[in-house]
């Protein structure tokens, strides 16, 4: 292990005074009784302690401290602030590992930059070490956070609902001090990348259409960060839904084992992205009308008023029966946005090639065969005889999947073939400019104003 030293007011190579700024950083892996490789993931009992017995970052919980009392003698409550931790110390090599990665991260559709490499380099040529390890942590941070999480951050993302929980501020810690541990930075980088197969084939398109139009770059560089807004591992067993393509797919063992056309919110009343838990489904389920459109239908035949006490009018359902709007079943899959899969009574929709017509939900083609499938699953009771007879009493009757899987409704206006080829689709809801505007801003955000000046440039 090199260092460095100062002398006659320059910094020079040395070993002892480095490798002992070095020892803080070994301590936290001492306790290891063999080595682990840095990539694979960490246990849940490592991510949840805060490095050096601190609180994790953001945390700032609340301790009785003696500095006398407040309102009716009250003791005062004084948030406790964890201490900024100093920043590891970094070896030469792996500084200038972080730099040629910086340097090379348009391959993932990332600006170099906007992780200032030439302000890395500066400090690298410096002979500092402090204001390298200073630098270069800075940067690690900001890229690891982005190449997990995605450049575009929060509202930004317009109508993105899926948490992803891939990085936090003390899981990268931990990842920076193994990787410089190990001298393997680029490694943990490339760990943070989605693993589904359509991210690569992006990046394999990107690479291949460097002459390409700007705008069309910018698309394929956008639907790239929104796999980076995505959990890296789905699940081994998942249904995925893309708005713009118009189709719901069951995905197992990295494989597609279903596939078919939905019908997905229209532009007035446009698909939330979200995640959630598909638990079961209901057969032969009630129309609950959502308020928002309970005008509509007010009054009509086939519906059915609930009124409270009063007397008044609170809501109106729909039973269960050939014209009923849900069809024959609907997914139970909880979210605040009452968004879920279900059949319909209007199957000829299906045939139109846009299929924005919903009030949100996903109208799902041949649901009840996706439905048989999963609920047989894992030595389910629920076999297609026994659907059937339930689905002809005429009853609502729930069944539960053996084990619950997660639900992803997503927004990708572009996907790439193995062969590089792009197939885009109609950005529905109108957008890609204003993302793509925030996705070429430094901090990942830009004004309304800028992101119709990036539309209409194809920057």
């Amino acid at each position: 292990m090199v260092g460095w030293r100062k002398s006659a007011g320059r910094w020079s190579v040395a070993s002892v005074g480095f490798g002992l700024a070095l020892a803080a950083t070994q301590g936290a892996f001492a306790q290891q009784s063999a080595p682990r490789d840095p990539m694979a993931p960490l246990p849940d009992s490592r991510v949840a302690k805060p490095v050096t017995g601190q609180p994790a970052p953001g945390v700032q919980p609340k301790v009785q401290q003696p500095a006398g009392t407040g309102v009716a003698g009250q003791p005062v409550t004084v948030p406790y602030v964890a201490p900024v931790l100093p920043p590891p110390v970094w070896a030469l090599g792996d500084a200038q590992a972080l730099l040629t990665y910086i340097n090379s991260v348009g391959t993932e559709g990332l600006s170099p930059t906007d992780y200032d490499p030439v302000g890395l380099a500066a400090a690298i040529a410096s002979g500092d070490p402090l204001a390298m390890s200073k630098a270069a942590t800075d940067r690690f941070n900001k890229l690891s956070s982005d190449l997990a999480l995605g450049h575009v951050r929060g509202d930004n993302r317009i109508d993105w609902h899926i948490v992803d929980d891939d990085l936090d501020g003390n899981r990268q810690r931990l990842l920076l001090e193994e990787a410089l541990l190990r001298h393997r930075i680029p490694e943990a980088l490339n760990g943070l990348l989605p693993t589904h197969p359509q991210y690569g084939a992006l990046r394999t398109a990107l690479g291949s259409q460097a002459n390409a139009d700007p705008a069309m770059r910018n698309r394929i560089r956008l639907n790239m960060d929104r796999w980076r807004w995505l959990p890296r591992e789905l699940g081994q067993k998942y249904i995925i839904v893309n708005v713009p393509s118009f189709h719901a797919t069951l995905v197992e063992n990295g494989a597609t084992r279903w596939k078919q056309r939905a019908i997905a919110g229209a532009i007035k009343t446009p698909t939330p992205q979200l995640s959630t838990m598909a638990t079961g489904v209901v057969l032969n389920p009630w129309w609950e009308v959502p308020t928002s459109i309970s005008r509509e239908v007010a009054g009509k035949a086939g519906f059915v008023a609930v009124k409270g006490k009063d007397g008044k009018v609170q809501r109106w359902r729909q039973p269960p029966g050939p014209a009923n709007a849900l069809g024959q079943l609907k997914f139970v899959m909880y979210n605040k946005y009452n968004i879920y899969l279900h059949d319909t009574n209007a199957r000829s929709r299906f045939n139109s090639q846009v299929r924005a017509l919903s009030h949100g939900c996903i109208r799902t083609q041949h649901v009840l065969d996706l439905a048989t499938e999963l609920l047989g699953d894992d030595d389910g009771d629920w076999t297609k005889d026994r659907i059937d007879q339930t689905l002809a009493s005429k009853k609502t009757v729930q069944a539960n999947f053996v084990k619950p899987l997660p639900v992803y409704i997503v927004y990708f206006s572009a996907a790439a073939l193995n062969d590089g080829t792009v197939v885009k689709y109609d950005d529905l809801y109108k957008r890609d400019s204003k993302v793509i505007a925030a996705l070429l801003d430094k901090g990942g955000t830009a004004p309304a104003a800028k992101a119709a000046d990036t539309a209409a440039k194809g920057q």
